[in-house]
C-alpha cells in the first residue's frame, strides 16, 4: 500500500491565494500544536510572498515570525519557497546572499527549501541547492509548469533530471496557475518517476477547476506528496481540500498517515477567520470561484487580480478582455516563460501598458530590458529579436550568468546598517526590501522606546 504525504499550505500559500498573505501570526498562533499533531509530511509556513508582507502590511520581523512558528511545532517539517536566485525579491542576487539567505533559513527553523526558476533554468537553482544541503536542509527542486509550443513532456522530464543532478532530494511540479490537465499530470508524473528516483511533489492550484483530478491521477502514476490547504481555507486561486484528498486517497486504498480528528478541529479553528476576512472584504468571494478562462490565457490567480487592479487604476476596465488577450502575445514575444513570480507581474504589466498606450512596446519597464538582457537567465524559448532590437539596439544580449557579474554585497551591507540593524537576519530583509525594512527597523525602535518610557512611568 502506497503512502501519500500532504503538505498543508494554508500558512503560506493557501492565505497567499486568497487574502494576499494578511493572516498576522496572532491569527494563527492558536492552533500550532495542534497542527503539530496532525502528522502533515510538511507544513509550508515562509516564504514566498510571507516575508514581503510582514514587513510591508504586518508590522512583524518575518524571521521572529518563522522562529515562532519552529517552537510551536518541533514535530513537524517546516517548508518554505524559493525564488533561487532572486530569493524572496524580484531580482537576481549575489551568491553571497542567496547562501546567506538560506543559511539563515535553515537556522531559524526550515527543514525543507523548495527551489524554483521563473525560466526554469537550472543555473538559477544551483547556489541554493548546494547551500540548503550544505545546511543539511532538504532541497526541493521545483519545476515552473507552463503550457506553450515549447513545453511538453520530455522538456519536463529532462529539467528533473538536471536538478537531480545538481544534488535536488526532491523533485517539484510547480502548476502557479492549476492549468495541468490530469492526463498531462499523469504522463509527467509517470515519465519522470521512470528516470528519476527522488519523492515527486505536485503543486497546483483550483483556479480552473482541475485541481482535485489532478492531484488524483498524479498520486494514482506514483506521486509521492500534494500540496493542500485545510478546507475552509482551500479551493478558488488556493489549493484542493485536505480533508477531501484525505477522504478519496484512503477510499482509493492508499495509506494516509493524517488525524481526520485534528484535521477537523484546524478546519473549524480557521474557518472564522475566513469569515471575518469576508465580513471585512480581505477575501474577494472572486476568487474562490472558477475561471476557466486560464485554460486559455493561463494567467494565475494573483496575476489575474494584480491586472484588474492596474486597469481600475487607469479607469480602463473597459479594457479588460484586450489586456487578456495580449498576454499570451507578450508570453510569446519573451520565449514563453511561465507566468510565475517575477515573470508574471512582469509579462501582466507589459500586456496592460501596451494595450493602453495603443501601441506595442512603445514603452517597457527595466524589468523587461534586464530581462532581455539576460539578467533573469537563459530564456525558455526564442525571444523575438524585433523585440531585442526595439528595446536594445546594438546591445548583445549576455551569455553568462549574471550572478557572476555581482560583487558580494553582505559584509558591506552589514557595515552600512550598523546601529540600525541588529542581527544578520535584519541584514538579509534590507538587502530584499531596503525601503520597508528601514521602515519597520525605525518603526521597532520607537515602538520600544514608547514600552520603556510607560514602564519607567509604571
Amino acid at each position: 500500500m502506497k503512502t501519500v504525504g500532504f503538505t498543508e499550505t494554508v500558512l503560506r500559500d493557501g492565505n497567499q491565494s486568497l487574502i494576499a498573505t494578511r493572516m498576522p501570526f496572532s491569527d494563527f498562533e492558536g492552533i500550532l500544536a495542534t497542527m503539530d499533531k496532525a502528522g502533515y509530511y510538511s507544513v509550508e509556513c515562509w516564504g514566498g510572498a510571507t516575508f514581503d508582507s510582514c514587513l510591508r502590511y504586518l508590522n512583524e520581523d518575518p524571521w521572529e515570525r518563522l522562529r515562532k512558528i519552529r517552537k510551536a511545532m518541533p514535530n513537524t517539517k517546516l517548508q518554505m519557497l524559493l525564488r533561487g536566485q532572486n530569493l524572496l525579491g524580484y531580482k537576481p542576487y549575489p551568491d553571497d546572499v542567496v547562501r546567506k539567505f538560506v543559511e539563515y533559513s535553515v537556522k531559524n527553523g526550515i527543514d525543507i527549501i523548495r527551489i524554483f526558476d521563473a525560466l526554469n533554468d537550472p543555473v538559477n537553482l544551483r547556489v541554493a541547492i548546494e547551500e540548503t544541503k550544505k545546511q543539511g536542509a532538504h532541497a526541493s527542486g521545483a519545476i515552473s509548469f507552463t503550457l506553450s509550443p515549447i513545453h511538453n513532456t520530455e522538456n519536463y522530464v529532462n529539467l528533473a533530471k538536471e536538478y537531480a543532478a545538481m544534488g535536488a532530494d526532491s523533485i517539484c511540479i510547480k502548476d502557479m496557475s492549476g492549468i495541468m490537465g490530469p492526463g498531462q499530470a499523469y504522463d509527467l508524473v509517470r515519465g519522470i518517476k521512470d528516470v528519476v528516483d527522488l519523492p515527486l511533489v505536485i503543486h497546483t492550484h483550483c483556479t480552473t477547476g482541475l485541481a482535485l483530478m489532478t492531484c488524483m491521477k498524479s498520486v494514482e502514476a506514483g506521486a509521492d506528496v500534494i500540496d493542500t490547504a485545510i478546507s475552509s481555507f482551500s479551493g478558488g486561486t488556493s489549493q484542493p481540500p485536505t480533508e477531501s484528498l484525505v477522504y478519496a486517497l484512503r477510499e482509493m486504498g492508499f495509506d494516509v498517515k493524517l488525524n481526520e480528528k485534528i484535521l477537523k478541529e484546524i478546519n473549524d479553528f480557521f474557518r472564522p477567520i475566513k469569515d471575518k476576512a469576508l465580513e471585512t472584504n480581505l477575501l474577494n468571494p472572486y476568487v474562490l470561484g472558477t475561471e476557466t478562462d486560464g485554460l486559455i490565457y493561463q494567467v494565475p490567480g494573483g496575476m489575474l487580480s494584480n491586472l484588474i487592479s492596474q486597469l481600475k487604476a487607469q479607469n480602463a476596465m473597459d479594457k479588460f478582455n484586450e489586456a487578456l488577450e495580449e498576454i499570451p502575445r507578450v508570453k510569446e514575444d519573451l520565449g514563453y516563460p511561465p507566468l510565475v513570480t517575477p515573470m508574471s507581474q512582469m509579462t501582466g504589466v507589459q500586456a496592460v501598458v501596451n494595450v493602453l498606450l495603443g501601441e506595442r512596446y512603445k514603452t517597457v519597464s527595466n524589468e523587461i530590458r534586464s530581462y532581455l538582457r539576460g539578467e533573469y537567465g537563459r530564456a525558455p524559448g526564442k525571444v523575438n529579436e524585433d523585440l531585442i532590437k526595439k528595446i536594445l539596439g546594438n546591445e548583445k544580449p549576455m551569455t553568462t550568468r549574471f550572478a557572476d557579474t555581482l560583487e558580494p554585497i553582505f559584509e558591506k551591507t552589514k557595515a552600512q546598517l550598523a546601529g540600525l540593524a541588529r542581527s544578520d537576519e535584519d541584514v538579509l530583509s534590507y538587502i530584499a526590501f531596503p525601503q520597508i525594512a528601514e521602515k519597520f527597523f525605525k518603526d521597532r525602535a520607537e515602538a520600544e522606546m514608547v514600552q520603556y518610557a510607560i514602564r519607567r512611568i509604571d
